[in-house]
């Protein structure tokens, strides 16, 4: 448990475990702790784990200004500058993938191998108008709840867990949901997602690269890891049958399965 300034704000990490180093980017809503659950399943096969709160995120200190989702990509390369890492898997889900992206069309060099999770390569109009639902929504606690939360998850996975969702809304809505700062935070990062467009530099990817889709992703849809595919050399593409965006949550043991046996895959298997 660490932190490091970065243009005079202080950014929150942590270090988890030896061997090689594997970046975990958070998801907008969330944070290093998102992870807890999931740190024993990716340090298997030898994994260091790098944890960060991005700018406007959990630990990390607030922005109070706007700012383009690439300063997350500049945020990065001065951390793992920080910790003397000159090359790095990494894993970005969401809004991570985004960030994870601006940072392999800069600096393609220091990325080993990438899985990217229910991500986009922009932000187009239809998404901007969906983060402009949720910036809209800020000032009631349920309001937000009901317009950000359940298009998360697939609908066979809120049916399901009903009773769960509703833990979950009781939770939120009387904590971080309820809170300003938070909801300022939400509302700069949503913001700074709008200027997220790699479309020219995905070539300049040249690690492996692995893409996760989800079936029922109404936020980030299939196509849109289609495209990705498509434009990035020799990127593969997984489907997840009936699981939404918060495909991690939805299917932790199949997602982790998936992530870290493309991580930890070394070299490329021949079959003569």
């Amino acid at each position: 448990m660490s932190s490091f300034s970065f243009k005079d704000k202080t950014v929150y990490y942590e270090v988890v475990g030896k061997g090689r180093p594997l970046l975990l980017l958070n998801g907008i809503m969330m944070s290093t702790a998102s992870w807890h659950p999931f740190r024993e399943a990716f340090q298997q096969g030898g994994n260091q784990l790098i944890l960060v709160d991005m700018l406007d995120q959990g630990k990390s200190e607030a922005m109070g200004e706007e700012f383009p989702i690439s300063l997350q990509a500049d945020m990065l390369c001065a951390l793992l500058d920080h910790l003397d890492v000159q090359q790095t898997a990494i894993f970005g889900t969401s809004y991570g993938g985004e960030v994870a992206l601006n940072f392999a069309v800069q600096w393609p060099e220091r990325v080993t191998r990438m899985v990217l999770a229910n991500t986009v390569a922009r932000t187009n109009a239809w998404l901007k108008e969906i983060g402009q639902g949720w910036i809209l929504a800020g000032d009631n606690a349920e309001a937000y709840y009901d317009t950000t939360i359940p298009v998360i998850y697939s609908p066979d996975f809120y049916d399901r867990r009903a009773d769960w969702m509703q833990k979950r809304k009781r939770l939120l809505t009387t904590t971080a949901f309820a809170n300003p700062e938070f909801i300022s935070r939400m509302a700069r990062l949503t913001r700074s997602a709008e200027s997220h467009d790699v479309r020219e530099g995905l070539h300049r990817i040249n690690c492996p690269v692995l893409l996760i889709s989800s079936e029922q992703d109404h936020i980030t849809p299939p196509e849109e890891q289609a495209y990705l595919r498509d434009h990035i050399p020799g990127a593969e593409l997984v489907m997840l049958p009936k699981t939404g965006h918060a495909s991690f949550y939805e299917r932790p043991a199949l997602f982790t399965s998936i992530v870290t046996g493309f991580i930890n895959l070394q070299d490329d298997i021949v079959i003569n």
